[in-house]
């Protein structure tokens, strides 16, 4: 697992997101360390209040960035208004929302979902876990040693929790698992029964609500692409929004990752998602810096992402975790996982960027669920990409559904004026 250091600056929300982040990180098995030079990987979640502290963050930063012999990521305020900033002082870190921090740090591995997992509703936001454990025996994962293999829920079950979230005030549902797209494998002869489920919640819940789908790994995914494909074309209530982790664009990679899939039937999961929806997300991961990778594998990666052009991309480079088949293989040098990083996640500010640049000038429905700096709410447009609108919280509420013209964009989010 991995050790992590951790540092706030800032308000009381911002203290409370870091407890959040150390919260899931916990859960998932990893541990805080004292100091940065001891850390896999350094968080720092900043403030931007007055250009004072702006210097203050930047210098920080750029100690860490040097300290840390590994990953480091920023998150908070100044990251989300002001992410540029670190890139042109030439910091080398992952510019995250808050929520995503867990997973980035994740380092492939699985989602850690607790034995006695119950739906919780945070805020207008409803966590459901369909589902613990995996069908994957990836060489680099220690949560599959906490979990095993999969154990499913009835659709039937799933589908009360899912309505028990909705009567509680929920106006999106998060499905989680460490493999959603291996839902109902052990209940239904190997085949997912993901489709089910949300057609199901969709179709037999009553309210105004929104689903977000989490992570699907590809394998699990592939042999029901069309018919969940044809699931979200046809269910409004679904944000178009896939997020499954290729790792690598690399056969002989994924044959070392033991990923099971193949790069064929990542593609031919997008492609099936590119014809059934005209306006959709693909998220998807990748690890640099696998022991065994050569830098051809890494070009292929780098293509991989370039081909399928993922609106949201994870970028993690490999650490090590004890008692895994990766961790006793020769590891690449530091700075070579450094480069290789800093590479791949230029490709995918570029891609991403061009993503948020398209929807300027549009409208689009969004869906506000969180607090954002200032008087600002943050949402979700129908393929959950993320639009903060400034004054928001004077014109409207959290779980409302509000139109946005969509008047700019900093490479991750879009930026939206109420209409």
């Amino acid at each position: 697992m991995a050790r992590y250091h951790i540092e706030t600056y800032g308000c009381t929300s911002n203290r409370g997101e870091s407890r959040q982040i150390e919260r899931a990180l916990r859960d998932g098995g990893h541990h805080p360390v004292e100091e940065p030079t001891d850390a896999d990987v350094a968080i720092l979640n900043t403030c931007t209040v007055v250009e004072k502290t702006e210097h203050n963050m930047l210098r920080r930063a750029a100690e860490l960035d040097e300290e840390t012999p590994a990953d480091l990521v920023i998150t908070g305020c100044m990251a989300l208004a002001q992410g540029d900033a670190f890139r042109e002082a030439g910091i080398d870190a992952e510019i995250l929302h808050w929520d995503e921090v867990p997973e980035h740090i994740r380092n492939g591995e699985c989602p850690t979902t607790t034995p006695d997992a119950e739906p919780i509703v945070d805020g207008v936001v409803g966590i459901l876990p369909i589902a613990r454990g995996c069908m994957s025996d990836c060489s680099y994962c220690i949560t599959k040693q906490a979990t095993g293999r999969i154990e499913s829920p009835t659709v039937e079950e799933n589908v009360r929790k899912a309505r028990a979230l909705v009567h509680a005030g929920a106006k999106e549902i998060r499905i989680t698992g460490q493999d959603t797209g291996v839902y109902g494998w052990d209940r239904n002869q190997g085949e997912s029964l993901l489709p089910e489920l949300l057609e199901r919640i969709c179709e037999e819940i009553e309210g105004d609500f929104r689903v977000r789908v989490g992570m699907a790994n590809p394998k699990g995914v592939h042999g029901v692409r069309e018919e969940l494909a044809d699931v979200f074309a046809e269910q409004d209530r679904l944000y178009n929004f896939l997020h499954a982790p290729v790792q690598s664009g690399s056969d002989e990679m994924l044959a070392d990752m033991r990923r099971q899939h193949s790069v064929s039937e990542y593609v031919e999961v997008v492609e099936a998602f590119d014809d059934a929806l005209d306006y959709w997300t693909l998220s998807t991961d990748f690890i640099v810096g696998f022991p065994t990778e050569t830098d051809h594998d890494h070009q292929q990666s780098l293509a991989l992402l370039r081909e399928t052009r993922p609106e949201k991309i994870n970028v993690t480079r490999f650490s090590k975790r004890p008692g895994t088949d990766a961790a006793e293989m020769k590891g690449l040098g530091g700075q070579l996982k450094k480069d290789r990083s800093s590479e791949m996640t230029d490709v995918k500010m570029e891609v991403v960027g061009e993503a948020y640049e398209s929807m300027v000038g549009t409208e689009r429905e969004v869906l506000l669920v969180e607090d954002g700096t200032d008087e600002s709410l943050v949402g979700y447009d129908s393929a959950y990409r993320q639009v903060a609108v400034p004054g928001a919280e004077n014109h409207a509420d959290l779980g409302d559904i509000v139109t946005c013209e969509i008047t700019g964009q900093n490479t991750v989010y879009a930026l939206g004026e109420l209409v």
